[in-house]
């Protein structure tokens, strides 16, 4: 593809989102990376929360973490190059081990996925033993490889209920454990978040999940009041909020659902405006697909993490095959067992 023909792909879905002299600018970029995926036999893996220019140029594989496991587990290329935070990429090398995987920044963390260890979780184990512990794909390999099966956003409540189990442990996202044990109806306790009301399991205290104290720092600071103004304004608004926002604004949305499935729900929907209660380049790669609809965004909570990588980073990534992820042999092991019953119940 030459540069004007990409520029144009790019303008026919960017033009209202991105300024045309970003899009040239991105166009050139992005016409080299695609000539170097070629060379080099790569695929690009994207997140839904990267940037436009990005998101809707070079990926060939783009969507939320369940997705993109999927995707992941069938790729057959010599790299690849994984556009999004530290532990999607490192759960890319975890399902393709002869692969070489690149993280186009070193930067790209996440406060969930910092929030809890390996030992955290072997004393949360020695704490509750023989309680199935259930680990969010946002945890980094070593937390994974501790856990019996991971999930996502999109299938937690699924994965909780396939256990069959009286008691689980659900780590670390404090507001999805909240969200899912309210759909699973269980009882939640947070030890570690509230050690004086949450005494030792042999106390008598009534529970069936037991979860963590971590919180995703972007979605923790979307509030009801968000919700209220927004309606206040936009009477005929649709408020959609991630599950990882708390139980009272995913209350006081009208739809709470996984990355994926908040794109499913705008597309099908006959609103015409929405409120996304998530990370704003989601919002701006959903107006770009759906140019009939308005996506109202709050721009000033975003990512800083995802916002990490560019196309000027994935670009380098794929000249210098910088930044390599690699994942400790046993650990790797471990930890597959893990995400593969994760994509087993989809």
């Amino acid at each position: 593809m030459s540069e004007e023909s990409m520029y144009e792909k790019m303008k026919a879905k960017l033009a209202n989102v991105v300024p045309d002299v970003e899009l040239r600018y991105k166009a050139e970029l992005a016409e080299e990376i695609m000539r170097l995926k070629k060379e080099r036999n790569a695929v690009i893996l994207a997140h839904a929360y990267m940037e436009p220019a990005l998101y809707h140029s070079v990926p060939d594989f783009t969507g939320d973490s369940l997705g993109l496991s999927r995707d992941a587990a069938g790729v057959d290329a010599d790299i690849i190059v994984f556009c999004g935070v530290r532990f999607m990429a490192e759960t890319a090398k975890i399902l393709n081990p002869r692969r070489t995987v690149l993280i186009p920044s070193p930067r790209a963390g996440c406060s969930l996925a910092e929030s809890i260890t390996a030992d955290d979780v072997r004393a949360l184990k020695a704490r509750y033993p023989g309680v199935p512990v259930v680990t969010y794909v946002n945890t980094y390999a070593e937390v994974k490889a501790e856990s019996d099966i991971c999930c996502t956003s999109s299938n937690a409540a699924a994965v909780v209920r396939s256990l069959k189990s009286d008691k689980v442990i659900f780590l670390p996202d404090e507001y999805l454990a909240k969200n899912v044990a309210r759909e699973t109806g269980k009882r939640i306790i947070l030890p570690t978040l509230h050690p004086r009301k949450n005494p030792p399991p042999d106390s008598g205290v009534e529970y069936e999940m037991i979860g963590w104290k971590g919180r995703c720092e972007v979605h923790e600071r979307f509030i009801v009041d968000d919700v209220k103004n927004a309606r206040k304004q936009f009477p005929d608004v649709l408020v959609l909020a991630h599950p990882e926002c708390s139980p009272a604004v995913v209350k006081a949305a009208d739809y709470s659902g996984s990355t994926t499935a908040m794109v499913r729900y705008v597309r099908a929907s006959n609103a015409k405006r929405f409120l996304l209660l998530t990370e704003c380049s989601m919002g701006e790669n959903i107006a770009a697909e759906n140019p009939d609809k308005e996506m109202i965004r709050i721009c000033s909570i975003r990512c800083p993490h995802m916002n990490e990588i560019t196309l000027e980073d994935t670009l380098e990534s794929l000249r210098q095959t910088r930044y390599v992820v690699e994942v400790p042999e046993d650990i790797r092991v471990r930890a597959l067992k893990a995400v593969e019953r994760m994509i087993a119940i989809g």
